[in-house]
């Protein structure tokens, strides 16, 4: 006898689920935006710890995002070494402060809370080294717009559930994934996966006799 097929779990299905088992998520703000912004940057390709000891020397070295402007490269290189890839991020941080600075006149992006998601996501993947993570975890930490950024634990675990096909690539997951959700679900829902990755549904041995949503997952006890 062939078993069952399991029932494929929605988007608010799981988020439901995982809320029940890791409780209410609050949103506050971690940065101004354009703090956020840079922040953002130093975290790729790096763990979040070196991003933030990378980030507090940057601001601790300048006072002002003028002063990061007005620096040579290797300057800032220096004081961002810590987050790896300082060669490539500090030219690419400055980058951003120019055309923000040509831009707007300043170093003040709070205006993108009154775009629309889309527009807001496009002005900042117009920037140099933005891409779709990068302009969503401003959005989604700074303005608590509904923006859904996809790491690497949110791109598995979505997977082994089915919310996105096998071979949809990460670009094209954050807006299947922000679109499957309510509105005002898609920071805990961020949230969920991402702390649900990291402590339950690991990459090597995913722990699916622990997890809440084994029985809808397309790939439970499979891996």
């Amino acid at each position: 006898m062939s078993k069952l097929k399991k029932h494929r779990p929605t988007s608010n299905e799981v988020h439901s689920l995982l809320q029940q088992y890791q409780g209410q998520v609050t949103w506050t703000p971690r940065y101004d935006p354009i703090s956020e912004l840079v922040f953002t940057i130093l975290t790729q390709h790096t763990s979040d710890s070196n991003a933030l000891k990378a980030f507090n020397n940057l601001v601790g070295q300048f006072p002002s995002w003028q002063d990061i402007l007005d620096a040579d490269d290797e300057e800032v290189a220096k004081t961002i070494f810590i987050g790896g890839l300082s060669k490539i991020k500090a030219p690419r941080i400055k980058s951003v402060l120019k055309v923000i600075k040509s831009d707007t006149g300043s170093f003040n992006i709070d205006f993108l809370s009154q775009l629309t998601l889309t527009e807001a996501k496009n002005w900042l993947k117009s920037l140099p080294g933005v891409g779709p993570k990068t302009a969503a975890v401003v959005l989604a930490f700074a303005l608590n717009m509904p923006a859904m950024p996809v790491d690497t634990h949110i791109y598995r675990v979505s997977k082994r559930l089915g919310l996105i096909g096998k071979k949809t690539d990460v670009d094209k997951a954050h807006d299947i994934l922000e679109k499957s959700v309510d509105t005002n679900k898609v920071f805990s829902f961020h949230v969920y996966l991402i702390q649900h990755g990291r402590t339950v549904c690991k990459a090597r041995k995913p722990l699916c006799n622990e997890c809440v949503l084994s029985d809808k997952c397309q790939s439970a006890f499979k891996l």
